[in-house]
């Protein structure tokens, strides 16, 4: 993108007439707000996209916090009051995604406004349409707000669509999981600045049958046009030879998987590390692996927590609620990963934990993100919270805690 030559005020106002006509036009995809530098620690970002409440149209603000998302709807009007409120003194960038274009506001240390444009390929100049209505609106922004596109290559090859490049019923649920990984990935991206990177490198250990490693390496080379490379480790020999077999198939060099689990893996240089269903304490060793390599982006999603069950003390007024094992079970998890998240905020990171994706899509759903800090904070109050709630459950020992402070961090 080449920024448009335009004094401050010039490009702001062309900024929200572009916005405007895409809502009149129902051209608008999404608007990301980032770059916060407001009063509030816990805000990160703002998504906001149209959305249809019975028969009025309205804009979804969903603010992104570091411990959960607020959402909100407002009529357009309310909407640009809002925005022109936020832009410039607590938000310092935004993206706008139109059907034909991609908008990008920007303010520089000196407080100008910079405004680029990239136009999609395959489209030609905005046209002037009659606005769509009622479900056909809504369905028009939902095809357009993939994040993966259905007709690419690799999706025919790892046979989630067949050869018309039609989704597979049966992969449904595999394809919904994709999509929001990806979207996931792509906020993520655009917050710690990867975006403009000239080159990439992802690490995803487990990485099974690699359908999200396929995604992760065409959504950075496609959509990003960067210089990426991939690398899906997995224990399993055949899954590797396959894999490998598969990605130059469909001429992607710089993917290729490797036999190996994350204990012994040496990496460097990683600036994405994934690790989906590392079972029990092989968790602690991807994250511990993230944050040595000096990761950017650590995105985890644990399973089978069993390591803190054996020693968890019950202390005697929770006693009538831990009676039962699954709150038991229940409680091990949420202390574990709770742990893993405060680790990982006191080793220099922002950290989020949420669901991925619905239960009815997979079990394991739960999704820890952390994203590198640019500046460095005061890690002791975080660390003593540590100390207490171990000594509160008699905890005497947590793998990543262990690992950390075995040898100094890079």
């Amino acid at each position: 993108m080449t920024p448009t030559p335009a004094t401050t005020d010039a490009a702001l106002e062309d900024f929200f007439q572009q916005l405007q006509r895409a809502w009149q036009e129902t051209q608008l995809q999404k608007l990301v707000l980032s770059k916060y530098q407001g009063l509030d620690p816990e805000w990160q970002r703002v998504q906001i996209r149209p959305v249809q409440l019975k028969t009025e149209f309205l804009l979804q603000f969903v603010w992104q916090n570091r411990t959960f998302d607020q959402t909100k709807n407002l009529d357009f009007a309310a909407a640009v009051a809002q925005l022109r409120q936020w832009l410039g003194q607590c938000f310092f960038s935004a993206h706008l995604t139109t059907a034909s274009q991609e908008l990008q506001l920007s303010y520089s240390k000196k407080g100008k406004v910079l405004l680029s444009r990239h136009k999609k390929a395959g489209t030609t100049a905005m046209p002037t349409a009659q606005p769509l209505s009622g479900e056909a609106a809504l369905q028009h922004n939902k095809v357009k707000q993939r994040y993966v596109e259905q007709s690419r290559p690799y999706l025919q090859a790892l046979g989630i669509t067949d050869n018309q490049g039609q989704l597979v019923p049966s992969m449904s649920k595999k394809w919904k999981q994709i999509n929001k990984f990806i979207e996931i990935l792509a906020a993520a991206i655009q917050q710690t600045g990867l975006s403009g990177r000239q080159q990439v490198h992802v690490a995803d250990f487990g990485s099974g049958k690699a359908y999200l490693t396929f995604a992760v390496y065409d959504y950075l080379t496609t959509v990003l046009q960067l210089d990426a490379k991939v690398t899906g480790v997995e224990l399993r020999q055949p899954l590797v030879d396959l894999c490998n077999e598969l990605a130059t198939r469909v001429q992607f060099a710089g993917l290729q998987f490797e036999q190996g689990d994350v204990k012994h893996f040496k990496a460097r240089g990683i600036n994405v590390m994934i690790a989906l269903h590392a079972c029990d304490t092989a968790t602690d060793y991807a994250i511990e692996m993230g944050i040595r390599t000096g990761a950017e982006i650590i995105m985890c999603s644990p399973c089978c927590h069993k390591q803190l069950r054996p020693q968890l003390q019950t202390p005697t007024v929770l006693a009538p609620l831990l009676q039962h094992g699954i709150h038991l079970g229940q409680e091990a998890e949420m202390l574990t990963d709770g742990l893993r998240a405060l680790l990982l905020e006191a080793y220099g990171y922002d950290t989020q934990v949420f669901e991925f994706i619905g239960l009815e899509h997979t079990s394991k759903n739960k999704m820890i993100l952390a994203q590198k800090r640019r500046k460095a904070r005061d890690n002791q109050p975080i660390l003593q919270q540590i100390a207490a709630l171990k000594a509160f459950y008699g905890i005497t020992e947590h793998c990543l805690e262990t690992l950390l402070q075995a040898a100094p961090t890079s």
